[in-house]
């Protein structure tokens, strides 16, 4: 059996593949804490294992998109997958937390493949619309895995250690070799005739750059994701350090934030094709806006407790859900030839935004739990500004 476009099989696959980054977090930010006080580190110590999977996963993006639009998607698929096998296995009898970081970022370095040819995947496959509601039905399945993924690991915390929650991940990872051996089929049309090397690379996303729509819509990706990522990194230590949470009952609340960029990522299935990418995108910026103004005020006056946290996540998220998926299509609608290259270029910059935002967030954070809120405020209204203040360049796409 081979898997076939427009099928739920192909979506569902296509979104494990891009949830393989969001798993690779999720499942130990319940162990954080236990992490940091095992390995004698503090509270930045213990973040920089989350801010460098950022900047490995930053890297692994200059090199598989390029690098599959001219050799394939599966063998490159394969290789990402095995680095990350290895790179987890590492991670899981990791002696200090330095050794860990640097596991963090190989496994990142892993993982950056399989999420970003996840999307180029779907510019293969589908065009204008239909792919911006491929990635919003593959963000709704994915929402499932940090709906799971966190409360699993506050489990897994209790019952065996932080290390087994990378030994789930081995799992998975495992699990997505033998999809891809065996019913994945090559989606690349036409390879590249650019030749292979960073040069080449670097000239490519010059190509991208010259395209003012590509770089609004990319900008747009990396503050939604940003702003997310403020909050992954810092949510356990304010949950659980802060307000006293449990690490199970952690992973509980995490999913307040899951089940609003689910509520994203079907409102926007429904409402792509009458709104177009564009209109999805414009209703995004105003909940990532809202929900990160609304958290500053909550978390600035002690309403609402530990719910003032993860309620107006739920908001935030829900843009992240209606932004990202249309604003990564947009992105690489104007380069059918290209989309690999597009969308490492668009990963490469969300990760690295992402991972300078996480290492704020470290070094803020301490007693109060209000740098995190207004850091994602900051990020959300910057969105918005940026969306309004860029209809003219978004209508003529160019």
């Amino acid at each position: 059996m081979t898997l076939r476009p427009d099928t739920l099989a192909m979506t569902a696959v296509l979104a494990m593949l891009t949830a393989l980054g969001p798993l690779s977090t999720d499942f130990y930010l319940p162990s954080l804490p236990e992490i940091a006080r095992v390995m004698n580190s503090d509270v930045a110590g213990a973040q920089a294992t989350l801010s460098v999977f950022l900047f490995g996963f930053a890297a692994g993006q200059i090199v598989w998109g390029p690098i599959s639009d001219r050799v394939g998607r599966r063998p490159v698929l394969l290789i990402g997958l095995s680095l990350f096998i290895a790179a987890t296995l590492a991670c899981a009898f990791a002696p200090s937390i330095g050794a860990l970081t640097g596991a963090r970022a190989l496994q990142a370095f892993g993982a950056s493949g399989p999420i970003v040819l996840g999307r180029a995947m779907v510019r293969d496959l589908y065009e204008g619309p239909r792919a911006g509601r491929e990635l919003a039905r593959m963000g709704m399945i994915m929402g499932l895995v940090p709906a799971i993924a966190p409360v699993l690991g506050g489990v897994l915390q209790d019952a065996f250690g932080w290390r087994s929650t990378f030994f789930a991940s081995l799992v998975f990872a495992l699990a997505l070799v033998v999809v891809i051996l065996t019913v994945m089929p090559e989606t690349l049309r036409a390879r590249s005739a650019q030749p292979l090397s960073f040069l080449s690379i670097f000239r490519g996303f010059g190509v991208l750059l010259q395209n003012r729509a590509f770089r609004v819509y990319v900008s747009l990706t990396g503050l939604a994701y940003a702003g997310l990522f403020a909050f992954i990194s810092g949510s356990s230590f304010v949950l659980i350090g802060i307000h006293g949470l449990s690490p199970v009952a952690y992973g509980m609340s995490f999913s307040f934030g899951v089940l609003g960029f689910i509520a994203g990522t079907v409102i926007a299935q429904r409402l792509v094709g009458r709104r177009g990418m564009d209109g999805v995108i414009g209703l995004g910026v105003a909940c990532l806006a809202g929900g990160g103004l609304i958290m500053l005020a909550c978390v600035a006056t002690g309403f609402g407790g530990h719910l003032g946290v993860t309620v107006p996540m739920a908001l935030y998220a829900c843009g992240v859900g209606l932004t990202m998926p249309q604003a990564q299509a947009s992105a690489m609608m104007p380069f059918p030839e290209r989309a690999g290259a597009a969308s490492s270029f668009n990963g490469l910059c969300q990760m690295l935004l992402s991972a300078c935002v996480g290492l704020l967030v470290g070094r803020l954070l301490g007693a109060s739990a209000l740098p995190m809120p207004l850091v994602m405020s900051a990020l959300g209204v910057a969105a918005f500004a940026i969306f309004h203040l860029s209809a003219g360049i978004r209508a003529a796409k160019a």
